[in-house]
């Protein structure tokens, strides 16, 4: 077995690997010989197929969209005795052809390649043609079209495969949820009995992660400014470097020209400057002449800084996994970093913007209306995480599959720091002690529960309804019956969403999905383990409807449609869209919706009379839409 430990040591300088690292590279070399990694940003995974390429025999290729971080790694390769090239549109032709010769006559142990490049059947052949020893696909998120990144020059990846017949195969990725893991595995012909899934890395408990929620964008940037003082200490001696992250280019240019009143060495970074600007900004944050780059989510992909202090956003990007990407930048070193997400309620419509104008075309220019829903579906995951009541480390970890690194609440993200506020000096961080009472409530109701009856009703039962619907499940017959009727319906569905978030409480994936106790949320109940949550503050609207939004709405919807009663119902098709992994539209369109909150029908035959409801729908989805009018009976 080839002596990676001496490769380490000699090729590339490190002393040892992270142990996931090992185990990749070992699966890799001398085991399954397919292999998934998922780390953060970072974390080493082009390691993962570096150290490989370097001491097998023949040549190895990488598959990277991004053509500045195959330059990156091109020198750094060549600085340590690894014979690297890469392939992209930026060099000339005549460069191309002379790098191909190299190629073609097996003078490289490692090619960059982009995507794109391999488009072209007689390259493909080519390569074919040397037997490449190792295949490496990174950000192979880029695959998915459930991601936040898709790409459809990687739609061919699979077919590539299976032309160049590599003996070793390795994908990585830094954001990749259980649903994308699953899409890349297919597509790429990397079943999971194959193939060994390495899903490390993404708890970073020297990052610590706040959310400030204000309209004031005079707030806003004051707070903004305020965390890169307190990251950087003075403008004349900063302490490392930072980035902002916006959502608009316009805002970017905004956003610097603030920055840079304050004293800080700082430039704008977007798509919109001409390559040579950004390439000049690139290098000068590298070498520390500038301390700041405000940017939008164009910039950090193969940036080489270890010592970034903070990661401010001052509008909310469009996802958990595009989020914990940018933000994962800062403290590399290992050193404590901060992650500042400054929100408001203008990012709704923003998002809902940028996601119709760029996210959901196809390359013929005509909107992808599936595309479009999943988009929007990504960026409400994150607005679960800016309105999480328990750690925000756990939450991500949990989003990304990740449980065997959760920290049972990290202690220095801003909600730990409140839940540790709350409880008993030198205590353990939790909730106050009537807080945990709500909880452990919500928590009976979904235990009572048994499998009867989805969220909704859960909510309901515990606000102490009492209608037919709940009469027939024999909801109101139990001892949790009315246990919360002293808050709003909105309020305790609230509440049971941030349970599921803390993992507390988990939904069945059956056609209807059932919610039903964790481990975690069992010993919490029976008070075994601490209330780790924040419950909901008590001006909590109904779910899912930003307050602009809903005002809109209302003032649009004909005269007989109940505006509550509609936005619930909106709430009920997105969550079994979500359960079902399909666009909200493929559940039913708004004019059902519409339709049903105008007539309230309360039987499947009356729900048989409203638009688009026909049989097949009446089957799948008429239960939770029955249960969503009920609920809202007087």
């Amino acid at each position: 077995m080839t002596d990676i430990d001496l490769a380490l040591r000699e090729r590339f300088g490190l002393s040892e690997f992270h142990p996931w690292q090992r185990e990749a590279i070992e699966e890799l070399l001398e085991g399954r010989r397919r292999v998934i990694v998922i780390a953060p940003t970072g974390g080493g995974k082009s390691l993962c197929y570096q150290l490989p390429a370097a001491v097998l025999e023949g040549t190895s290729i990488v598959i990277s969209p991004l053509i500045a971080l195959m330059e990156d790694q091109v020198r750094a390769l060549t600085a340590r005795g690894v014979a690297a090239t890469y392939l992209a549109s930026t060099l000339e032709p005549e460069e191309v052809k002379r790098r191909e010769r190299e190629i073609f006559k097996g003078r490289y142990q490692l090619v960059y390649v982009a995507p794109e490049r391999l488009e072209s059947p007689w390259l493909v052949d080519r390569l074919a043609g040397i037997r490449p020893a190792l295949l490496a696909i990174d950000e192979a998120h880029c695959i998915s079209q459930w991601g936040h990144d898709f790409r459809p020059s990687y739609l061919r990846l699979g077919e590539i495969i299976e032309r160049l017949k590599p003996p070793r195969v390795i994908a990585c990725t830094a954001t990749a949820t259980p649903i994308v893991r699953r899409e890349i595995q297919e597509r790429l012909g990397l079943g999971s009995e194959q193939s060994a899934v390495i899903l490390r890395g993404f708890s970073r408990p020297n990052l610590h992660l706040a959310v400030v929620e204000s309209d004031s964008s005079t707030q806003r940037r004051k707070r903004m400014l305020h965390a890169l003082r307190d990251a950087l200490g003075n403008p004349d001696k900063p302490k490392g470097g930072a980035i902002v992250y916006a959502a608009t280019r316009r805002n970017t240019e905004k956003v610097a020209e603030a920055v840079a009143k304050s004293g800080w060495r700082v430039a704008p970074y977007h798509a919109g400057l001409a390559a040579s600007v950004r390439e000049d900004v690139n290098r000068r944050f590298a070498n520390r002449s500038l301390d700041v780059v405000v940017a939008t989510n164009a910039f950090g992909m193969g940036i080489d800084r270890a010592d970034i202090r903070t990661v401010v956003h001052v509008q909310a990007p469009g996802s958990v996994e595009a989020y914990y990407q940018e933000v994962g930048r800062a403290g590399r070193d290992g050193q404590p970093a901060h992650g500042l997400l400054l929100t408001s309620s203008g990012d709704l419509g923003l998002r809902r913007r940028l996601i119709g104008f760029s996210g959901g075309r196809d390359p013929g220019g005509v909107q992808d209306p599936a595309h479009v829903q999943q988009q929007w579906r990504l960026f409400l995951d994150l607005m679960r995480y800016v309105e999480a009541g328990s750690c925000r480390h756990d939450f991500i970890l949990r989003y990304f599959g990740d449980e065997q690194e959760t920290l049972g609440g990290c202690g220095h993200c801003d909600v730990c720091e409140r839940l540790e506020e709350r409880g008993e000096e030198g205590g353990p961080r939790s909730a106050s002690e009537e807080e945990a009472i709500l909880v452990r409530k919500s928590l009976a109701g979904v235990a009572r529960n048994q499998g009867r009856a989805g969220l909704t009703a859960v909510s309901d039962m515990l606000h102490g309804t009492d209608n037919e619907r709940l009469r027939r499940l024999g909801l109101t017959e139990l001892s949790t019956h009315g246990l919360l009727r002293d808050h709003p319906k909105a309020w305790v569905l609230a509440l049971l969403r941030r349970l599921i978030t803390a993992g507390l409480v988990d939904l069945s994936t059956g056609e209807f999905p059932i919610p039903y106790l964790t481990p975690l949320g069992i010993a919490t109940m029976k008070s075994e383990e601490p209330v780790r949550v924040l419950v909901p503050p008590p001006e909590v609207r109904q779910p899912r409807a930003h307050k602009n939004d809903r005002q809109a709405s209302e003032r649009e919807l004909p005269n007989d449609v109940d505006p509550l009663l509609f936005e619930s119902l909106r709430a009920t098709r997105l969550d079994l869209a979500r359960a079902k992994g399909v666009p909200a539209y493929v559940v039913c369109h708004d004019r059902t919706l519409l339709e049903i909150a105008a007539h309230k029908p309360t039987s499947v035959e009356a729900l048989a009379g409203i638009h688009g409801m026909g049989p097949a729908r009446i089957e799948r989805y008429g239960e939770p839409f029955l249960a969503t009018v009920s609920s809202h009976a007087p």
